[in-house]
């Protein structure tokens, strides 16, 4: 279970993964935002892969669901990236710096990864807070319809991961991770992400496997807030 305690005194699963990811993050944006330090800017990719290790770590019953979540949300998001970057069709005309690793035909293995992250974080954090909502809805009033329910999931969480794509782009072009061709962003890049997000939540909905993970809810808190401030920093 991943809310055993460990043997490190009292301390759970997830209270450790958040305190290595707070730990990484800490001296990243210490690293980066006052001495744009180069090493730090290129260990990005350990950083991604850390947090997903975390992730499977913290995630309780790791079971066939989760697993094909994680190989649909790398496909699908490594394919819509694939498409945008060989057509210019999807998010706009960028392309893909060296920090985030080795490629294939311009993008790169990591990026699938990074979205596993983002619709695992942005999608466990709604689910958290769905199911309080429901805890406190008075036993006399009528469950809420699933349908609905369903759609508020996807489409909650799609613009949540929206939010976090526009929290991130200014950051990610300072850092190099990429560029964009004329140096601005499209609208309908944000757009796309809301769309992609919303494909890949349609599986984290549906899909049957445990759906609470406050390690997950942290991990978002934290990479905002990474973000924003390298955001005000760098900017």
């Amino acid at each position: 279970m991943a809310t055993t305690k460990t043997n490190s005194g009292n301390w759970s699963r997830q209270q450790i993964a958040t305190a290595i990811a707070l730990a990484f993050h800490v001296s990243g944006f210490i690293a980066i935002g006052f001495f744009k330090s180069p090493l730090f800017i290129a260990l990005t990719p350990l950083n991604l892969l850390v947090c997903a290790a975390l992730i499977f770590w913290t995630q309780e019953k790791i079971n066939i669901g989760f697993v094909v979540f994680f190989l649909i949300a790398f496909a699908i998001g490594f394919g819509s990236e694939w498409v945008g970057i060989n057509t210019g069709q999807l998010f706009g005309n960028y392309s893909y710096g060296k920090v985030l690793g080795p490629a294939w035909q311009g993008v790169p293995y990591l990026i699938g990864i990074q979205w596993f992250v983002v619709i695992y974080c942005t999608g466990i954090s709604v689910a958290m807070l769905h199911e309080l909502l429901v805890k406190r809805q008075p036993d006399a009033q009528e469950p809420f319809p699933k349908f609905w329910l369903a759609v508020s999931m996807v489409a909650d969480s799609a613009l949540l991961a929206m939010f976090f794509d526009w929290v991130l782009e200014p950051v990610a072009v300072e850092l190099g991770y990429w560029t964009w061709a004329d140096g601005l962003i499209p609208w309908f890049n944000y757009a796309t992400w809301w769309g992609v997000s919303a494909v890949i939540m349609l599986f984290f909905h549906f899909l049957p496997f445990r759906k609470h993970n406050l390690f997950a809810v942290h991990l978002l808190m934290i990479q905002v807030m990474f973000f924003l401030l390298l955001r005000t920093l760098l900017g």
